[in-house]
């Protein structure tokens, strides 16, 4: 795939916290449309390697472009030209508790979009209703909302800017399986029915094989698998076999 045409494009990352390396040389790159995760045991830099892509966490080497801009290396101008063109969900959704829902979503399109006054309210509306969200959810306070909730509120601010690619981090954590699985299937239709390239970081199984269209597996630093779900889950690994192991001892145990 051309680095340019790439939606995002990772190339030999090394992170090092002290004496310890998460990253040793870590490269993908992801296409357009597609929802793909990564997934590594606890330490492997899952989170920090997404903190990386956005600009957030600077990798001590290497070259991250998303959208065709350099992350790290192109113009302050480039780079927050493109931040606009992407949204980030954080794993506990982030919103500014003091701001009401539809205060939290207003915030990037006053601060980063030329929007007029008058279209406001009902673009703030339209990205509470992609979330899974009511109208009437917009004037509560982040504290008055559930967990699921939280998470489509956060969602909902992710996609003010209308972006091309959504970066979320642990986005069902905390969620009971019948909330887990309705946020995956607005996920799922996002990138669907809208075209949105999602990269996601998660350790969950259902996630990983109801919804998701590749696998990037981290451990020791590298990336040990990349693939289709499907070719990834009957990889002879022992990492990777223990891990969907899991489900399989679940559905055992259930009987299903």
């Amino acid at each position: 795939m051309d680095k340019q045409a790439a939606v995002v494009a990772v190339e030999n990352i090394h992170t090092q916290f002290g004496k310890q390396s998460v990253h040793k040389g870590i490269s993908f790159e992801l296409g357009k449309g597609s929802l793909t995760a990564i997934i590594g045991g606890s330490g492997t830099g899952k989170s920090v390697l997404l903190r990386e892509i956005v600009g957030l966490q600077r990798p001590d080497s290497g070259n991250i472009r998303v959208l065709g801009t350099d992350i790290w290396t192109d113009t302050e101008a480039s780079v927050s030209a493109v931040k606009k063109r992407f949204g980030m969900m954080f794993q506990d959704g982030a919103l500014f508790s003091a701001l009401t829902v539809k205060q939290n979503v207003l915030v990037p399109l006053v601060e980063h979009a030329a929007v007029p006054p008058a279209l406001l309210d009902p673009l703030v509306n339209l990205r509470l209703s992609q979330a899974g969200l009511s109208v009437d959810v917009g004037l509560k306070m982040p504290s008055q909302l559930s967990g699921g909730m939280r998470k489509r509120a956060a969602l909902a601010r992710a996609l003010a800017l209308e972006p091309e690619t959504l970066f979320l981090d642990e986005p069902t954590s905390g969620l009971d399986p019948t909330t887990a699985r309705s946020f995956d299937k607005l996920v799922r239709s996002l990138v669907d029915d809208l075209g949105i390239s999602v990269l996601v970081v998660t350790h969950d199984l259902d996630t990983l094989l109801t919804v998701v269209d590749r696998i990037i597996v981290l451990a020791d630093g590298k990336m040990l698998a990349d693939g289709p779900v499907e070719d990834i889950v009957k990889l002879d690994h022992p990492w990777i076999k223990s891990y969907f192991a899991i489900r399989t001892m679940t559905e055992s145990a259930n009987g299903s």
